[in-house]
């Protein structure tokens, strides 16, 4: 698979089929079979089977199958960097943000400027 693609243009399909592209080039370089990885994640043959061909399986079985492998690093994106604004930084605010909220639309309510 070519790398240069822009993973976010494709389809949900297509990515599965990266993932289990990635799975089976990383199975045949550690030099082990579908069925010696399969029994040392403790999941079925099968399974890692239908991962290698893009098909869809647990997340929990692919987190055994990554870690077998040693190939949990490509977890690493899901790491949160802490964000600050400048403005809580300039404060000295280290709040994590505990809740989503929308801010209000001004374009929205118009009734209550009195102008």
């Amino acid at each position: 698979m070519n790398n240069i693609i822009d993973i976010a243009t494709l389809s949900d399909k297509a990515i599965l089929q990266k993932i289990g592209f990635f799975v089976q080039q990383t199975r045949i370089k550690e030099n082990l079979t579908q069925g010696e990885l399969a029994q040392q994640a403790a999941i079925s043959r099968t399974t890692l089977s239908l991962l290698e061909r893009g098909e869809n399986i647990s997340l929990s079985n692919l987190i055994k199958i990554l870690r077998i492998l040693n190939a949990l690093y490509v977890l690493n994106s899901f790491d949160v960097q802490e964000e600050l604004s400048p403005i809580a930084l300039a404060k000295g605010e280290k709040r994590k943000r505990q809740r989503a909220s929308k801010a209000p639309n001004p374009q929205q309510d118009n009734s209550d400027l009195e102008w």
